[in-house]
């Protein structure tokens, strides 16, 4: 254990030295890197999905990857949540001396909740639709890489975070084949309502 800790010591310690060093780099991770950016694409990636279809059929796949991925990203915040009741770890910046591209957060950095966030909402997608899932999934794994080069995970937190993410929706995406026809009559409640 000792060693992983050691390991993930060493690459947020070796990333982080090319800070400063590449401006174009670093003007891309101060966006890539921040709250909104990509929390943000992925969101819109959902509200289009939710809405789009070529028919009826379609639609309700989506509908329900939509609200898969809605329900998983609840649950992952909550996992971390409880997580980091049990085990705080300070982030690299605390430990390290870092160049910092992005505020200093207070949480503790295992896991990372914007990582489990990320991939619990590309994983229902990526079940739905591969081509699109992959891009969300590549999304979140370029923010979970920037947040590395930030200072601001280690990356077993990165990795734990997204295994989180993507356990959990897999999680919910079985259990709501299991409780049907519940999901339905939601998912015909808001077409009713005309919010889908």
């Amino acid at each position: 254990m000792e060693t992983l800790l050691s390991l993930d010591s060493h690459i947020v310690v070796w990333l982080n030295q090319w800070v400063g060093r590449l401006p174009f780099l670093d003007s891309i991770a101060k966006l890539i890197v921040g709250d909104y950016f990509i929390p943000v694409a992925l969101s819109l990636c959902l509200l289009g999905m939710w809405f789009v279809g070529n028919d009826s059929r379609s639609r309700d796949i989506n509908q329900r990857a939509v609200l898969t991925a809605l329900l998983a990203v609840g649950f992952a915040n909550l996992a971390v949540l409880i997580l980091n009741q049990y085990y705080v770890r300070d982030r690299p910046f605390v430990g390290h001396e870092l160049t910092m591209l992005f505020y200093q957060p207070t949480d503790s950095s295992f896991p990372a909740n914007p990582v489990a966030v990320g991939f619990a909402m590309a994983t229902p997608v990526w079940q739905a639709h591969r081509r699109l899932g992959l891009l969300l999934f590549g999304l979140a794994a370029i923010l979970s890489l920037s947040r590395i080069y930030a200072g601001v995970f280690y990356p077993t937190d990165v990795v734990t975070g997204a295994l989180i993410g993507m356990v959990i929706a897999y999680m919910v995406a079985g259990t709501l084949s299991l409780i049907e026809p519940l999901p339905t009559l939601v998912l015909q409640a808001t077409r009713r309502l005309h919010l889908a």
